[in-house]
């Protein structure tokens, strides 16, 4: 990855999640030698702007954008003692917005799954739903329970509470090389292994509707085959890192879900191939982030040299 010098944008709204996701930021940044960028953003009411009586209270911009900058500079207080190059802004605007023009220079995009309602209801809260799929780098989402249990004061370089491991959801599309690729890079950078899992769903129901019989065990053992032959692949780029395959039963979400408890860091694509195993990576991103037990890194579909030699796969 030639990444050097580009900065980790982390989103606070001064939320426990918000100050989970910068410890998360702040960890990667010190591991990657990256400055970290704090953003807080927030849309102006739409009522401040009307110039007729409708009985709301004088709207105080000022006092806000005041507000918002102490909120930014507390957090940024959390992460002071960490060795790490740091600094903030504040922008008025759609949050969503700010944080995409930001992703066009920087290495990784950090977010809470879930933030702040009320007025400052946009910093945190909708953004993690819209940000990766459009996101210009990878983002990382930090579950609300990851936040709670591995809190601000704790060493930045304890890791005995993560499992040495990171996994990758495939389903032999394009879209889930990238992601392969780039989570083989981050367990490189990790010094852990990475295991690349596919999820089959349970195929036995199926039979009952089928017009002519269906041998599932070949069809499974043909995606099984196809599998290893993407492991195999990946290898090839990286003959030094432990890589290993998992098919497995159950909903994409739910096997996602469980590596999320059992790993460091699970990473997967935003888009897969459609129909039968192609749910792995599409819109089933969203039912892991809001169900991950653990950090996430979404991957957009970007170009990679490495995947001219990727092998025609059908999961």
């Amino acid at each position: 990855m030639t990444l050097n010098g580009r900065e980790i944008v982390v989103g606070v709204d001064g939320t426990d999640q918000s100050l989970g996701a910068l410890r998360w930021a702040a960890r990667e940044a010190k591991r990657r030698g990256a400055p970290l960028h704090l953003v807080s953003a927030y849309s102006v009411p739409v009522y401040a702007g009307s110039t007729f009586d409708v009985g709301y209270a004088a709207f105080d911009q000022g006092a806000l954008d005041d507000a918002v900058k102490e909120l930014v500079r507390e957090a940024a207080l959390h992460v002071q003692n960490l060795n790490v190059e740091v600094r903030s802004t504040v922008e008025t605007g759609d949050p969503s917005g700010v944080l995409l023009e930001l992703s066009k220079s920087a290495q990784l995009l950090v977010l809470g799954s879930r933030g702040r309602g009320g007025l400052l209801g946009r910093l945190l809260g909708s953004v993690s739903t819209a940000v990766p799929a459009h996101s210009h780098c990878p983002v990382g989402i930090i579950p609300l329970p990851w936040a709670r249990e591995h809190q601000l004061e704790r060493d930045i370089n304890e890791t005995k509470a993560f499992i040495d491991g990171v996994s990758v959801g495939s389903d032999g599309s394009k879209h889930s090389s990238v992601a392969m690729l780039r989570a083989a890079d981050e367990a490189q950078l990790l010094g852990v292994p990475l295991t690349v899992v596919c999820a089959v769903p349970p195929m036995a129901g199926a039979a009952s509707w089928m017009p002519t019989p269906v041998d599932f065990e070949n069809i499974y053992q043909e995606i099984a085959d196809a599998l290893n032959a993407s492991v195999r692949w990946l290898r090839g780029h990286f003959p030094d890192l432990e890589i290993n395959a998992e098919l497995l039963d159950g909903s994409p979400i739910d096997v996602l879900v469980q590596q999320s408890n059992l790993n460091r860091l699970v990473i997967m694509g935003t888009r897969g191939r459609g129909g039968f195993a192609g749910m792995l990576l599409g819109s089933t991103s969203q039912g892991v982030i809001h169900n991950s037990a653990g950090p996430l890194m979404i991957i957009q579909g970007f170009k990679d040299e490495r995947l001219a030699d990727r092998p025609e796969v059908t999961l």
